[in-house]
């Protein structure tokens, strides 16, 4: 099994910029792929950024250029670099860990942007 901690959430002013960090433990070989997804009241959970084992990512287009999904493979650590902040980004934000036979997701973080 693995296990994802999340980390780096909180309040900011709309332009502001945050670093999320996912902390995985466990079978760690075993994970595929990672990412994050947010979730906020009266919106579907929705994919905000993924990095594949091999190092491919993808963006949802309303964070491209904003947001820059990383990972240290020694530290068995996922970022989620967020500039410039906007109030609609505000969310809880989940890690995200994807097996060849299922996935798992952390507790989420929540991120609050002011205007």
């Amino acid at each position: 099994q693995v296990q994802l901690v999340e980390s780096g959430g909180g309040l900011v002013q709309a332009g502001g910029s945050l670093r999320l960090s996912c902390a995985a433990s466990g079978s760690i070989f075993s994970i595929n792929a990672m990412g994050w997804y947010r979730h906020s009241p009266g919106k579907q959970r929705e994919l905000v950024a993924a990095i594949t084992s091999g190092g491919s990512t993808n963006y949802a287009d309303s964070v491209k250029g904003r947001f820059t999904i990383s990972r240290d493979n020694a530290k068995n650590t996922v970022y989620l670099q967020m500039n410039s902040l906007k109030p609609e980004d505000t969310a809880v934000y989940s890690c995200n860990a994807v097996f060849i036979d299922g996935y798992v997701f952390g507790q989420g973080t929540q991120v609050t942007v002011s205007s």
